[in-house]
């Protein structure tokens, strides 16, 4: 039997890229429990997000947290990027660079995973550098469409270039590595 771990996501978008980067090695099971993030930094709502999500399903656990964070605005909105999306669409991310001629931006995802309550979280990151445009490719999955990497937005990629070279692709390598190293509790 493949090893099994419990992803806490409601985002059809993230378990179909999660999946496509651990399985058939290890099974990914979703789990779509609505946790209240904290406000802290990227690593602080992970970590927050990884305990509760522990102490709900009383076992092993991983989670994920998305930031984008521009680099003319000191790393804003970082986290809050769902919220900021949320409420002003893509026109008004690029807005928010609009004075500014600096419009890099990285994009950095954070896997939290718990053998279950009372564990500490192991942390799993990736960065991917990149710049904010305006929104080119299908508009299929949050940000996708201002965030180029390259000379390309995400949203123009394909599934598997994506994952190459993505923030969450970079976090799921490590992930994946660590779980095949035999770290992942059975």
């Amino acid at each position: 039997m493949a090893n099994c771990v419990n992803f806490v996501t409601g985002n059809a978008n993230k378990l179909r890229e999660v999946k496509a980067m651990l399985e058939p090695g290890i099974e990914v099971r979703s789990h779509p429990l609505d946790i209240e993030e904290v406000q802290g930094t990227i690593t602080e709502v992970t970590e927050s997000k990884c305990r509760k999500a522990a102490e709900l399903l009383n076992g092993p656990v991983l989670v994920e947290d998305t930031a984008l964070c521009f680099n003319a605005l000191a790393g804003l909105p970082g986290p809050y990027i769902k919220w900021f999306l949320a409420d002003i669409g893509h026109e008004g991310l690029n807005n928010l660079l609009a004075a500014y001629p600096d419009k890099s931006a990285e994009a950095v995802c954070t896997f939290g995973y718990s053998e279950g309550p009372g564990h500490d979280p192991i942390i799993f990151q990736g960065r991917c550098p990149g710049k904010i445009v305006p929104a080119r490719g299908p508009i299929l999955f949050g940000w996708d469409p201002i965030f180029q990497y390259e000379d390309r937005t995400f949203a123009e990629m394909d599934g598997t270039e994506k994952n190459k070279i993505s923030h969450r692709g970079r976090a799921l390598e490590k992930l994946r590595q660590w779980f095949q190293e035999g770290k992942l509790a059975k």
